[in-house]
């Protein structure tokens, strides 16, 4: 081998040792820092584990915060809520009976669970989700109870004219009345069964004068058919959702669509119809429902009046159907 040929070779040869040697600094240096890096990592998690750093502190201190918050504001919502049922309670017990209005039986629809699923997963989920469903609950009752005081304040704002308009007198000339035959469940004049009576039927004599018992417009008259149901008939609707029915008359004084006020005469008492001898049927309809007019009629009559009405009240109707 020539001499450049043992220099060339002895080159390759150092440049390889270099090579070789850099290499293994190089991975005893990385492996050193990956070591380090480790043991820092171990280090930093025990400490993190065993004691508060300041950014473990400074979130602890926050959720504390946060409970806090969340606490206060349940025993706010509570408050709120002992208040709002308090309102209620003035609203169906007190406001409703001065006009005379049906209590309200609004209830909140709850909304579904997944208004609040993006809550879930977390240590304080639950205080939150159950917080959060009291505020719309609340939040819903207090929208209700807002409705039902719109409502008030339209009957506030109509209280004269509702108490005008609820039928809240005799149709009749009481001196006239030779006796009263009850509403509700009574004995069939011809077929001696019991039946549902509507109204309350007034016996008295043909051509005695029928007032409108509160002020109305006249919905309708029916001239009716012989010896079969009402005969002739008035219907007035007194509005607020009270009408009132006067049947078997004799004559018809009035006209649909024609205005009344309470104590106008409208007829006369009669026969007509199914009836068994001259008399007035008298229905009050509340809400589409008959109810008995006799718990109006004490509007104008002292205890002792109503008691002996109630005395004098006959078990039985003068109509044939």
């Amino acid at each position: 081998m020539g001499r450049k040929a043992k220099v060339k070779a002895q080159n390759t040869a150092t440049f390889e040792n270099d090579a070789v040697t850099y290499r293994l600094r190089m991975y005893t240096l990385l492996r050193k820092i990956l070591i380090g890096f480790i043991l820092v990592s171990l280090v930093n998690f025990a400490f993190s584990y065993l004691f508060y750093t300041p950014k473990m502190y400074r979130i602890h201190s926050e959720n504390r915060e946060m409970v806090l918050k969340y606490a206060i504001m349940n025993n706010k919502i509570r408050v709120a809520q002992r208040q709002l049922d308090e309102i209620r309670h003035r609203d169906n017990q007190v406001y409703r009976a001065l006009f005379s209005s049906d209590t309200t039986h609004l209830i909140p629809e709850p909304y579904p669970d997944s208004k609040y699923a993006y809550m879930s997963g977390d240590d304080y989920s639950t205080l939150m989700t159950d917080t959060w469903k009291a505020m719309d609950e609340l939040a819903q009752q207090i929208y209700l109870e807002s409705v039902s005081f719109d409502e008030l304040q339209i009957l506030a704002k109509n209280k004269e004219r509702l108490s005008s308009a609820i039928p809240a007198v005799w149709p009749i000339d009481r001196a006239q009345l030779k006796a009263l035959y009850s509403f509700g469940m009574r004995l069939h004049p011809i077929y001696k069964t019991r039946k549902f009576h509507k109204g309350v039927d007034m016996a008295c004599n043909i051509g005695v004068p029928v007032y409108a018992t509160g002020d109305a417009v006249v919905e309708s008259t029916d001239q009716g058919q012989r010896r079969v149901g009402y005969g002739r008939q008035i219907l007035l609707d007194h509005e607020f959702g009270y009408k009132t029915r006067y049947a078997h008359l004799s004559k018809i004084l009035v006209e649909p669509g024609q205005k009344v006020s309470r104590g106008q005469i409208i007829g006369e008492v009669g026969s007509t119809g199914g009836s068994t001898g001259p008399h007035l049927h008298y229905e009050v309809i509340h809400e589409g429902q008959v109810v008995n007019p006799v718990n109006y009629f004490n509007k104008n009559m002292t205890v002792d009046e109503y008691r002996k009405l109630m005395d004098e009240i006959k078990d039985s109707d003068l109509e044939v159907e």
